[in-house]
């Protein structure tokens, strides 16, 4: 058997990143997904006509490499599908009161909106066709 997770939506906020010890980057941010309520076998509406939404939020985490990617490209509202696995943690406070999370750890993120522009990206890498011809 498998753990395997494909998840296409918007990110919620921008991606953060902080640093282990060891020195490993861990990004992590939220990604939305949405899919029509259905009642009875058929897709719900609202007074205006649309379709009524439900909307989950699924916490991603992405490691290193691929981690850096995401915090350098990605923003809030961009449009993601994540591939990766499914992990389930428990932990106890301090008090004693379990608490039981979930999360994504991502393998690969594709872009399906367009990624905003670094500092380091310049037009001027791009040969006008003008230039070629002169």
């Amino acid at each position: 058997m498998q753990n395997i997770v494909i998840l296409a939506g918007n990110i919620g906020q921008t991606p953060e990143t902080r640093t282990t010890q060891s020195g490993s980057a861990i990004t992590r941010f939220t990604l939305a997904t949405s899919r029509p309520r259905y009642a009875e076998g058929r897709v719900l509406r609202d007074e205006n006509g649309y379709r009524v939404q439900d909307t989950k939020w699924h916490r991603i985490t992405c490691f290193n490499g691929l981690g850096k990617s995401v915090q350098q490209y990605c923003e809030e509202g961009m449009k993601l599908m994540v591939r990766g696995r499914i992990r389930y943690t428990k932990w106890t406070d301090a008090d004693g009161i379990n608490h039981y999370g979930c999360e994504i750890i991502a393998e690969t993120v594709d872009f399906l909106s367009r990624a905003r522009q670094t500092e380091t990206d310049d037009d001027d890498q791009f040969i006008d066709k003008d230039d070629i011809l002169a």
